[in-house]
Order: C-alpha cells, then sequence, then structure tokens
C-alpha cells in the first residue's frame, strides 16, 4: 500500500512526540497493533477509508476496538487525526510510524520466501548470519510459496539473493533454449 505524504508527515510528528513523552516503545506496539488489525480485517480498513462514515463513528469504533490496549498518547491522537478528518490515512500513518522507527532503531527487514517454512534451528541460523552480515538488528519475516519447490528467495533492503530451485530450472530450461547442442541429444 503507498502511504502518502501527509501520512509521512504525521507519523513524524507522532514519532517525535512519543520520544519527548517517553512512550516510544509502547507507541510502536500500538501502531504494530493498529497496522495488524487493519491486515487481519479488511472491514476496519475500508471503514477508515469510507467518506459515507461520519468522523465521530469511526472514532467511537477505534475507542471501542484499542482504547483498553493502547498508551493514551495513541488513542489522542487517533482523536485529533479523526478530528482533522484524516482518518482515512490512519492506516497509513502507523505503518509510516513503524517504518521510521525501524530506521530510527537501525532494524533492517529481511524477507525469506521458501517452499516451507522454516523450523525454529534454520531460523535462527539465517537472523544469526544476517545479522553479522549487515551489523545491525533483523526483523525475520517468513513467507511460503510452494511454487519455489525447494530453496529460497532472500530480499534485504533492495537486494535479493535467489537459491530456490525454481530460479534454477527456469535456467536450465533457458540454457536449453538458446544453446543448439544442448537440445540435440
Amino acid at each position: 500500500m503507498a502511504e502518502t505524504k501527509v501520512a509521512g508527515r504525521y507519523a513524524k510528528a507522532l514519532i517525535e512526540l512519543a520520544i519527548e513523552r517517553g512512550v516510544l516503545e509502547e507507541v510502536k506496539h500500538d501502531m504494530e497493533l493498529l497496522v495488524n488489525t487493519c491486515d487481519a480485517n479488511r472491514e476496519l480498513s475500508a471503514m477508515l477509508k469510507n467518506p459515507v462514515i461520519h468522523g465521530f463513528k469511526k472514532l467511537a469504533i477505534m475507542k471501542q476496538l484499542f482504547e483498553k490496549h493502547m498508551n493514551k498518547l495513541s488513542i489522542a491522537y487517533i482523536d485529533i487525526i479523526t478530528k482533522k478528518s484524516r482518518e482515512p490515512e490512519l492506516e497509513g500513518i502507523a505503518r509510516q510510524f513503524v517504518n521510521l522507527y525501524k530506521v530510527d532503531k537501525g532494524i533492517q527487514v529481511a524477507v525469506i520466501t521458501s517452499a516451507t517454512g522454516l523450523d525454529a534451528k534454520l531460523r535462527a541460523e539465517v537472523l544469526t548470519l544476517l545479522k553479522n552480515e549487515t551489523k545491525s538488528e533483523v526483523e525475520l519475516i517468513e513467507k511460503v510459496n510452494k511454487n519455489l519447490i525447494g530453496g529460497f528467495i532472500l530480499r534485504v533492503g533492495d537486494k535479493q539473493f535467489d537459491a530456490s530451485i525454481a530460479k534454477s530450472l527456469r535456467a536450465i530450461a533457458k540454457e536449453f533454449k538458446t544453446n543448439p547442442t544442448a537440445s540435440k541429444n
């Protein structure tokens, strides 16, 4: 989802306010909760973006969902955002906040895609390797893609390492198509 410049500005203001008040970790947890809830419940995300639903109704729903689970600063911020009619940006603000937090803390995000999930031992080995290689903290996101057959694809920032069997098979197929001697046997 593409976040807007407005979401970025609001997220930056919130992160600065959270740092100033000494509740950065709590607010980060709250923004992750908001993002995860929107991801798990697309109706919530759609409700926030729906111009037909009045802001006070959206605020009442958000408070009912999150007031007992979030820091007072986060709830107050949601209140302000809603009163400024920026609630369609709320999910984007939360995502930008989490991204800014990771940049501020020097946390690299690595996405590993494999045909089957990683077991605990392999996950620990991959994390150790990535931490040593990047010289920073690493958040590992795992994805499963059965089309890979085996192996993995690892993406860290703008770099990608593809060690999947599917890639190897594509390379072999390409070699057979382009090499006239390989297809004659």
